[in-house]
């Protein structure tokens, strides 16, 4: 207890001595592929509620590996929370990105210098876009690393590649603070080393980071869902297939009885068989009640318990049944677009905290602007009235409004001094 006391002192002296802004990262890669990385103890085999609490007390002491794996499987096993989980991520990744100038900056010139200096860092470095996928898995995770690989050119820093970090390679130390495993430090893991690593944790919570993730929020409902439908599956078996009944008469002998059973068990396989005149056959279908058994109507409310905790609403991936009308389908799909832009905002810090903060400071200086991270969003159903909202603005209350942020959210394209445009009023 008392080394671990000073091992966490000596971290918070060494952080206070050495600001985050100024520390050059090591050259190189520092974290290389380990071949446990991919080993795996499936975890969701013969899942409890009890070992299910067992694994979340793990992750909230420190070791989230089997929660980790857990999430995996969870999204691998469950096509609806696939299919919302992939939803949600792909709202944001599915967006085209682009790095757009400090519009607080004095010097004009200068941020937009930098704006475009990372942006063309950006664009070819290499693992980028797979590196925004990964970020984008903290939604369920509520964590997501991913490693800078700086080279030396000359006497500057060049980001070259981001390396996501695998899941199971993160644990927490006693002040809840994330570390990474590596082959010398296999137990209680490595700091992240300033400006060497992209820490995401979209969700705000107490604790460590893993207590907000939205595959945490749905874990019990996709227990319960495992075992409904495994109980359904053993109900189809024992009650979904027809009785097969074969009557004979009292004088018959115990071979003919095995011999009729034989053949009731061969017509179960072969649906055909051949009995004699004297032998009652009846086959007796299963019970078609209206009711039924309750797992489909169980699985359906926990589909959209689990809707609701990723999209905010059901309306829009489950209509089956439905009856809102017109109206809330679209209150609902407002739901979504605020979720989305909760997401993209949060992307935005934590790209511009861990990876434009240091891009700049190694290219321009500190005192540099740093630009910002984003999303360009399709407005195309609300263009008109937003149109109709800046000509006002524009040309009766003579509001100065950015070009670009204009064409963004009209989401019109620019054209460039070799294209010919079209000239209207505006132009007069």
């Amino acid at each position: 207890m008392t080394t671990t006391l000073i091992n966490t002192t000596r971290r918070i002296i060494n952080a206070l001595r050495t600001p985050r802004s100024t520390t050059r990262p090591s050259t190189g890669q520092l974290l290389t592929t380990r071949p446990e990385d991919t080993w795996r103890d499936y975890p969701s085999s013969n899942l409890t509620p009890s070992r299910l609490f067992a694994i979340l007390r793990e992750a909230d002491a420190g070791h989230p590996a089997a929660a980790m794996q857990l999430y995996e499987e969870m999204e691998e096993k469950d096509p609806h929370l696939y299919a919302v989980a992939n939803t949600r991520r792909l709202a944001l990744t599915g967006l085209d990105w682009t790095i757009t100038p400090d519009p607080r900056a004095e010097n004009r010139d200068l941020a937009m210098a930098t704006a475009n200096h990372a942006r063309n860092i950006l664009s070819r470095t290499s693992g980028f876009d797979d590196t925004l996928q990964h970020l984008a898995l903290a939604t369920g995770r509520n964590i997501a690393i991913a490693e800078l690989v700086w080279t030396q050119k000359g006497d500057r820093l060049v980001l070259s590649e981001t390396v996501p970090v695998d899941f199971t390679r993160i644990v927490f130390d006693d002040t809840d603070q994330p570390r990474i495993l590596t082959d010398d430090a296999r137990f209680d893991g490595i700091d992240l080393a300033p400006n060497k690593f992209i820490l995401h944790t979209p969700h705000c919570t107490t604790g460590h980071a893993t207590r907000g993730g939205l595959l945490r929020v749905t874990a019990m409902a996709y227990l319960a869902k495992n075992l409904a439908l495994k109980d359904w599956m053993i109900f189809a078996e024992t009650f979904g297939m027809p009785v097969r009944i074969a009557r004979y008469e009292p004088s018959a002998t115990p071979e003919e009885k095995r011999e009729m059973l034989h053949m009731l068990e061969s017509l179960g396989a072969n649906a055909a068989g051949i009995f004699s005149r004297a032998v009652d056959l009846q086959i007796v279908e299963a019970n078609r009640g209206n009711a039924g058994p309750p797992y489909e109507r169980l699985l359906d409310f926990l589909n959209r318990e689990i809707s609701k905790a990723w999209l905010g609403q059901t309306l829009t991936t489950d209509t089956t049944g439905a009856k809102g009308s017109l109206s809330a389908t679209t209150v609902h799909e407002q739901v979504r677009q605020d979720i989305l832009t909760d997401d993209i905002r949060k992307e935005a810090n934590t790209i511009k905290r861990d990876i434009l903060t240091p891009l700049i400071l190694f290219r321009f200086g500190p005192d540099a602007p740093v630009p910002n991270f984003t999303r360009k969003v399709n407005r195309a159903r609300t263009a008109q009235p937003l149109a109709d909202l800046i000509a006002t603005a524009v040309n009766e209350l003579g509001a100065q409004i950015p070009a670009d942020w204009a064409h963004d959210q009209l989401g019109l394209p620019r054209a460039t001094t070799t294209q010919d445009t079209l000239t209207g009023n505006a132009s007069r």
